[in-house]
């Protein structure tokens, strides 16, 4: 599997969009980074629950890991994109997207100027 593959992928579901993220490609939907896309275009991330991630690393073991640190124990888990293939990764992905639409999109706070001016009109 390609990079190439892998965006067409994202982009097929529903509402994804594709934006970056620390200079890298990234997916969102419902407001939310779904996936990821290394700047080298060797692996993908994708936002996973732990129990999702233990159950694609052992059906499909090199071919997804955890990602590094707390981001990986959360759930991250990255795909090496050579070693995968199209339907196992579509499963994937698809689990990724379902995870971040299934919540509510997330709030814009208001900006600090904002919040003050409406501190100051309800003291009035």
């Amino acid at each position: 599997m390609t990079a190439d593959d892998f965006r067409q992928i994202a982009l097929s579901m529903h509402g994804a969009m594709e934006g970056a993220h620390m200079k890298h490609p990234d997916f969102r939907a419902n407001g939310r980074i779904f996936a990821t896309l290394d700047a080298e275009d060797k692996t993908g991330g994708l936002k996973l629950s732990p129990e999702e991630q233990r159950e694609l690393m052992r059906s499909s073991p090199g071919t997804f890991v955890p990602a590094a640190g707390a981001w990986g124990r959360q759930g991250w888990t990255k795909v090496q994109l050579a070693a995968a293939d199209e339907g196992t990764v579509r499963g994937a992905l698809t689990l990724a997207w379902q995870n971040v639409t299934a919540q509510p999109r997330p709030r814009r706070s208001a900006s600090p100027s904002s919040r003050q001016g409406a501190q100051r009109s309800r003291k009035r």
